[in-house]
């Protein structure tokens, strides 16, 4: 923070514009009660706030927020780097972050990494030069390198959209693999047994290495498998879900669990293309519960995440831990399944 702060000195020394001195001057006060009206103080008496505002308005003065800052050491300013606004889950979260952060005087700056942890690392060093308080990540993996630059620089920070007790950071989410537990339940309750999955992209995230992890966790405590061949990794597209459900199909599963509800969508409508009955020959699940999901003909099978609740939850503690000067306090936040006309009992 302290080069933020060194280059800003730099801009501000560079420019000669109208100053609380030449506002005081002009309304025949001191620079003390041009300062308590500019911060809303409730001592200045009517006539004096309104003299001050005139002369404000007769020479064009417009209170420099870079100098407030400077000042007080405090930008008021928190950011989140998430991977995509592609899925409606984390436009949502973040929806709900910036209304929270708002409520509370703070402004958000936002950057997507597309998935891609060195562009993440790239943009986690652009945030702290310009000099965000707090940092909202997605997950837990994360370069060594990023979360060294946030603890040098004394940036508080939290990962969301999951929770682990051995997390390098602050967690305020879920367990990925504890929420996939209701849905195993939920299929084996229906008779099923040949289980696939049409898994996100595992490498560099942990949310979908860890929804694999929880169905293979879970089947394992029924005595089931899901064995290799079972399992493809897609892109979170429906195109690309669309293209990788024959294959899955092949290995004669009688479900196919979803690692998102974009996936789901695509496995939906290719069953569909290819003549199948949903849930009659083959069940489906998504994760998310995006609003689509329950519209649908079958309504999509899928894992409630509380994606509002944690934006502002994650919002709420990362201001905490700035203005209180302490680190953030993780929170876990529960999951809930949300069973719908995709999943059936298994076919015979």
């Amino acid at each position: 923070m302290q080069l933020f702060y060194e280059h800003m000195r730099l801009i501000l020394s560079s420019r000669r514009s109208i100053t609380q001195v030449d506002v005081a001057r002009e309304a025949g006060v001191s620079t003390a009660t041009v300062s308590r009206v500019l911060n809303g103080s409730a001592l200045v008496k009517p006539e004096v706030r309104q003299r001050i505002e005139a002369a404000m308005a007769d020479l064009n003065y417009v209170p420099h927020e870079a100098a407030r800052v400077l000042a007080l050491r405090r930008t008021r300013v928190l950011g989140a780097v998430i991977p995509t606004l592609n899925n409606a889950i984390f436009a949502e979260g973040v929806n709900a972050f910036e209304r929270a952060a708002h409520a509370r005087g703070y402004t958000l700056l936002l950057s997507l990494s597309n998935y891609d942890l060195e562009e993440e690392q790239n943009l986690v060093r652009k945030m702290i030069e310009r000099g965000v308080e707090g940092l909202l990540l997605v997950g837990n993996e994360h370069s060594r390198a990023c979360f060294d630059g946030l603890k040098a620089a004394d940036v508080r920070h939290l990962c969301a959209w999951a929770h682990s007790i051995e997390a390098p950071a602050a967690n305020i989410g879920f367990s990925n693999a504890a929420a996939m537990s209701d849905l195993v339940d939920h299929l084996v309750e229906l008779g099923h047994k040949k289980i696939g999955m049409l898994a996100g992209i595992t490498a560099g995230n942990d949310r979908a290495r860890d929804r694999v992890r929880g169905v293979r966790d879970r089947l394992a405590h029924h005595g089931l498998d899901m064995p290799g061949e079972r399992v493809v990794e897609v892109a979170y597209s429906i195109r690309e879900a669309r293209k990788a459900f024959p294959a899955i199909m092949r290995t004669a599963p009688t479900a196919v669990m979803c690692g998102n509800d974009v996936i789901a969508y695509g496995a939906l409508f290719e069953a569909q293309a290819m003549g199948l009955s949903v849930p009659e020959d083959v069940s489906i699940t998504g994760f998310d519960n995006l609003r689509l999901s329950a519209e649908l003909h079958p309504g999509i099978t899928t894992v409630n995440v509380p994606a509002a609740d944690m934006g502002m939850e994650a919002a709420n503690a990362l201001i905490d831990a700035v203005e209180g000067d302490r680190d953030v306090e993780s929170r876990e936040l529960p999951t809930e399944l949300r069973a719908r006309g995709t999943t059936g009992p298994a076919p015979s």
